[in-house]
């Protein structure tokens, strides 16, 4: 069972899917199963292998869905001895379970080729993500034009949530030429799992475009989503500069940093 596992994973990974693997990693007594044996979960709550079976099952998979969404691995343990106490069984032994996340590689989407996508897409191409690049002009979205990319979306904006699988660990960077595009095609992306969605320009222009998207009708909770002026502050200039300036601030929400310099 734990082969055709790591192969539905290794087929998982190679379309960007997630899971969350749970493995026993300690069993003692009368449990209903040993250690090593694996159950993979899927986002919509099916599975493979098992656990156990009953309500341990049930309470492991629960978890692994949180554990899905929340990116974060958990270890579990479980006494199954007296159910009227919260125990998931009355075999009398003890398990412990590992869940840990199965997650795409994360990915980068440029939405806008030009020189500052160009510029983001090489160096968050070099920091090792999965780099793609979205443009409604045709000659953007070309290796010629972007050769650090892996994938070309030469789509609207507005069609680029139907084209491409945007995840929780998507990275939404938008390098557009101006709010009239952003107003046209933001508001598909703002339904996305996205894990961040940013938004180039100054302040003046993201208060123009944010206007027009209440206008749309679109909730101002839900705008709350975008990042606008993105990146940290460096006073960036350059396409390059302005590069590192939206990628550390990816890395920076990524790991929980605060963006302070680090002497004391």
């Amino acid at each position: 069972m734990s082969e055709n596992i790591y192969k539905q994973i290794t087929d998982l990974l190679s379309k960007g899917g997630s899971a969350a693997l749970c493995t026993i990693i300690a069993s003692s007594g009368s449990a209903p199963r040993h250690e090593g044996t694996k159950m993979l979960v899927y986002p919509d709550g099916k599975f493979i292998g098992t656990v156990g079976g009953g309500e341990i099952e049930n309470r492991v998979r629960q978890e692994a869905l949180e554990i899905i969404e929340t990116q974060h691995s958990k270890v579990l343990k479980y006494s199954m001895v007296d159910p009227q106490k919260g125990d998931p069984g009355t075999c009398g032994g003890t398990v412990e379970v590992y869940i840990e996340p199965i997650l795409p590689k994360e990915k980068v989407i440029l939405v806008g080729g030009g020189h500052v996508g160009k510029a983001v897409a090489h160096l968050a191409k070099w920091l090792g993500f999965s780099v793609a690049i979205s443009d409604d002009r045709v000659d953007f979205c070309t290796t010629e034009a972007n050769p650090d990319a892996d994938e070309f979306y030469p789509v609207a904006m507005k069609d680029l949530a139907s084209a491409v699988n945007i995840t929780s660990t998507t990275y939404l960077i938008l390098t557009t030429r101006g709010s009239n595009i952003d107003v046209a095609g933001l508001a598909p992306l703002l339904e996305s799992k996205a894990a961040y969605i940013g938004v180039i320009g100054s302040r003046r222009r993201w208060a123009t475009t944010n206007k027009a998207l209440l206008e749309q009708g679109i909730s101002a909770d839900i705008l709350e989503k975008v990042i606008s002026p993105m990146g940290l502050e460096l006073n960036a200039e350059t396409p390059e500069e302005i590069a590192v300036s939206i990628m550390a601030e990816i890395i920076m929400l990524r790991n929980g940093g605060t963006g302070k310099t680090m002497k004391s």
